[in-house]
């Protein structure tokens, strides 16, 4: 029992170690980084739920509908999934992001002078050294304010 007890208190304090360890002391690394580029909606009629009577904010970013015919009304947003990328600094990164919706997307990664044009239906592929440490902007130059993704670069140590 008390040899037991002693090996999972040992491993317990190899997994704390191990799961401690910060990521950034890692060796840089080849990342591959799957996103899209996406339109949630959301339909319901005048007769559910009231029309809002709040401008969204100024950008492509946000697309309300006044009812139709039928009294039914629509919201749409654009945005980037997933919103927040973590790297190390030194990390080579690839972004292959599939266009779901949307008929392209021209994006640019704020610091690194990266930057291309997502498409509907097609794969865009860039590829980069995440050499600078801190916080930085992938933004659609089309669908703002709403499609913005951080990249976050960690230091290494």
């Amino acid at each position: 029992m008390i040899k037991r007890l002693f090996l999972l208190v040992s491993l317990a304090s190899m997994v704390l170690a191990a799961c401690s360890a910060p990521a950034s002391s890692a060796a840089p690394m080849q990342r591959t980084i799957y996103m899209t580029a996406v339109e949630p909606k959301g339909t319901t009629s005048a007769s559910s739920e009231p029309f809002p009577s709040v401008a969204m904010p100024e950008g492509g970013g946000y697309i309300l509908k006044a009812p139709d015919k039928d009294g039914n009304w629509s919201i749409e947003t654009y945005r980037w999934d997933p919103n927040q990328i973590i790297v190390n600094q030194g990390d080579v990164v690839t972004l292959e992001i599939m266009g779901i919706n949307g008929k392209e997307h021209p994006f640019s990664i704020e610091t690194y002078g990266t930057s291309g044009v997502v498409k509907r239906g097609q794969l865009t592929r860039v590829t980069f050294t995440a050499d600078k440490v801190g916080v930085f902007k992938i933004t659609c130059g089309v669908h703002l304010p709403s499609m913005q993704a951080e990249l976050i670069v960690l230091p290494k140590n």
